[in-house]
C-alpha cells in the first residue's frame, strides 16, 4: 500500500509542476476528442438506425450481410 502512495504522490507532484506539459496535454486532449467524437460521426454514421425502423429488421439485415 505504500508503494501505491508513493507512486500516487510522484505521479500528483509531477503534474503540479509541469509548465509546458499541461499545454501539451491540453493539445492531446482536444486532438483525441476530435478523433473520437468529431471523425465518428463525420465517418460512421448509424446506416441501420437510418435505414431500419426497428430492431427485428435491423437484425435481419446484419444476418444476410453476414450469411452473404
Amino acid at each position: 500500500m505504500e508503494t501505491l502512495n508513493k507512486i500516487w504522490v510522484f505521479y500528483r507532484d509531477g503534474f503540479r509542476e509541469m509548465t509546458v506539459g499541461k499545454t501539451l496535454w491540453a493539445i492531446i486532449l482536444i486532438k483525441l476528442f476530435i478523433f473520437f467524437v468529431v471523425i465518428k460521426l463525420l465517418f460512421f454514421p448509424n446506416l441501420l438506425s437510418r435505414d431500419y425502423d426497428n430492431d427485428q429488421d435491423r437484425a435481419e439485415h446484419v444476418r444476410k450481410e453476414l450469411t452473404k
